[in-house]
């Protein structure tokens, strides 16, 4: 079984399953399909994190690290010096070192079965030849044009060639990423290897110390325009693209009803959900229905308090986890819960840790970006799905990817797959979008930037420091069962990632809800916390709510305080899942029906 946020990438992984191969090669073939259809949403210049389980260790979830690090001269010295007060949102300043590209082919290397080249050939055939293009990179590029004409022509040549903007189901190619993804499978094949492993291992150090990694560089060296609406150089360095390699890490876990969630370390967001899981998991399950004033309101409350502490003590450094994932801790978290809706920040006390109190910005504006006026800022966050920040209670968000300013935050990609003989995998790609920073021309991608999520201040957890991995919002989720792993899920949606997968984990595992059932059921997400992306602005209180929640749910948690965005029917939710039940082997998947673009597939 697979599900993706696109049916070609579903549709390329399920062909790899029905040829013999397992969970693993199918998840590499979709994934690289992923950076050619939705380059809007990710792409090889990006990141991904990933957890998984093999069928011969069914308890044993993994996590596969493909976050690379901040450049070792990305410091706050170096950005402050260059008149910033936040990491930008668009921009290689805001590129941490490319870490999905290398990622994907070590959990090739080590735990699928093909060859590179059998694996690269859907996605090669896809820049090659070309696919249709979505609407949604079509609305996308139309939001940049003038960004691109004006200050990043490299991307103007690659996706309004002749100055003429794609329409909805032209067919769009990508030649440069043909040729360097045929030039890194001649360096595979060149390679005086005998053994498979040693063949992918070829093509890795190409990308890492190759023609790739002296693109990467030359290209960053020439000043280019920024979500600060100033001009930068990029930071990164040979040695920061050779000092890089994916890794594969253990899992953290916490108990639920009886499941077991796994999820990142806390140089991720993933320990979040766990968190809000440890302060839900006391209350009666009346208290846990999304579909219910009292369900919902309980389950926002404990998300602030839970973000409140990502905040506060996450980053790639060292963490308390032990401590803030204790049912102990959690008691005292969930005693602050009341009737009401709290707009405070509420990190929780550690003993022994300072708590970071980040700059709390309700909106954020300069000269300069006022003076280019709206859509100068069009690049940056993460693609779709943003609530305004001063979005005054009940307002309605007719379309959330057309914001006025043109920012465009909230959404990436995501894949999982299980194969018959029980190995399962969800995958978060993201990071690299075409609106991230300029094409670099030898290459056909450009690079991410996912150092936006760090802090320009001293002490914080997630201050941006030269060779720490920002912390990441990419967050897919592996639910285990008396040893055995039964779901793989996840989303895209940035900050919303995790809001998301617990309402799916709450109605499956506390409502009984089916898997496309919880997938289809109105969603929520709260922005009374800082956000993770350019321009890292909050709204106190504020919660965004699909309007199939009902009137009269919605008007319950506006009495109780909540700051009500309507975002629409279909509007919220990106999740896709697979499952397995080990006692029969039977499998099943499910898909994100909004938007008409994510897909399920198996047999």
């Amino acid at each position: 079984m697979t599900a993706s946020t696109h049916w070609l990438a579903t549709a390329c992984a399920q062909a790899v399953l029905e040829r013999g191969g397992n969970a693993f090669d199918a998840a590499v073939a979709g994934a690289f399909v992923l950076h050619i259809v939705e380059p809007h949403l990710n792409g090889p210049g990006g990141d991904m994190t990933g957890v998984f389980v093999t069928a011969s260790e069914p308890d044993a979830p993994r996590i596969l690290m493909g976050q690379g690090p901040a450049p070792k001269n990305a410091t706050i010295e170096r950005y402050r010096s260059e008149g910033l007060d936040l990491v930008p949102g668009s921009g290689v300043l805001a590129a941490a070192v490319p870490g999905a590209v290398d990622a994907w082919l070590v959990l090739l290397r080590d735990y699928g079965t093909w060859e590179l080249s059998d694996v690269l050939a859907f996605a090669l055939g896809y820049a090659r030849d070309g696919h249709p293009i979505l609407g949604r990179v079509v609305a996308t590029i139309t939001s940049v044009a003038t960004l691109f004409t004006e200050h990043w022509p490299t991307s103007a040549a690659q996706w309004m060639p002749d100055g003429r903007l794609p329409q909805a189901g032209d067919l769009v190619t990508n030649a440069a990423w043909a040729r360097s993804l045929d030039r890194l499978l001649a360096a595979s094949a060149d390679a005086a290897v005998a053994t498979r492993e040693g063949r992918i291992d070829a093509a890795r150090q190409e990308w890492r110390e190759g023609f790739v990694a002296r693109a990467i560089v030359d290209f960053g060296r020439t000043p280019h325009r920024h979500s600060s609406g100033t001009d930068h150089a990029g930071v990164m360095t040979l040695a920061d693209l050779a000092g890089f390699e994916a890794s594969i890490e253990e899992a953290v876990t916490v108990e639920f009803r009886g499941y077991t969630i796994a999820k990142t370390g806390a140089w991720g967001q993933g320990p979040a959900l766990l968190a809000t899981l440890m302060i839900l998991d006391s209350f009666s399950d009346e208290y846990l229905d999304p579909s219910t004033a009292l369900g919902a309101h309980t389950i926002l409350e404990a998300q602030k308090l839970a973000i409140a502490d990502r905040e506060a003590y996450f980053g790639d450094t060292t963490v308390p986890l032990n401590y803030l994932l204790s049912a102990d801790y959690a008691a005292t978290r969930r005693a602050l819960i009341t009737d009401a809706a709290s707009h405070e920040f509420r990190p929780g006390i550690v003993p022994g840790h300072a708590p970071y109190y980040p700059v709390l910005r309700t909106d954020y504006t300069t000269e300069s970006l006022l003076e280019q006026g709206a859509g100068s800022s069009a690049g940056v966050g993460e693609p779709t799905v943003a609530a305004p920040a001063s979005a005054a209670p009940s307002r309605t968000v007719a379309e959330p990817e057309t914001l006025s300013t043109g920012e465009l935050r909230g959404d990436t990609c995501h894949i999982d797959v299980v194969d018959r003989w029980g190995n399962m995998v969800s995958a978060t790609p993201s990071g690299g979008w075409l609106q991230s920073s300029p094409t670099i021309p030898e290459l056909g991608f450009c690079l991410g930037s996912r150092l936006q999520m760090t802090w320009l201040e001293p002490g914080a957890p997630s201050a941006l420091t030269g060779g720490k991995r920002p912390r990441t919002t990419l967050t897919p989720t592996l639910v285990l069962k008396d040893g055995q792993a039964v779901t793989a899920l996840g989303s895209p949606g940035g900050d919303q990632q995790d809001q998301w997968q617990l309402l799916y984990l709450l109605r499956t595992i506390v409502g009984g809800y089916t898997p496309q059932q919880a997938i289809d059921a109105p969603a929520f997400h709260s922005t009374s916390f800082p956000g993770s992306f350019w321009p890292r602005t909050w709204q106190p209180g504020g919660a965004v709510v699909e309007d199939r929640l009902g009137d009269a749910v919605i008007t319950e948690l506006e009495q109780r305080g909540h700051r009500i965005t309507r975002a629409g029917d279909w509007a919220l939710g990106r999740i896709s899942a697979v499952t397995r039940e080990p006692q029969t082997g039977l499998l099943q998947a499910a898909a994100n029906p909004r938007g008409a673009q994510g897909y399920a597939a198996g047999r």
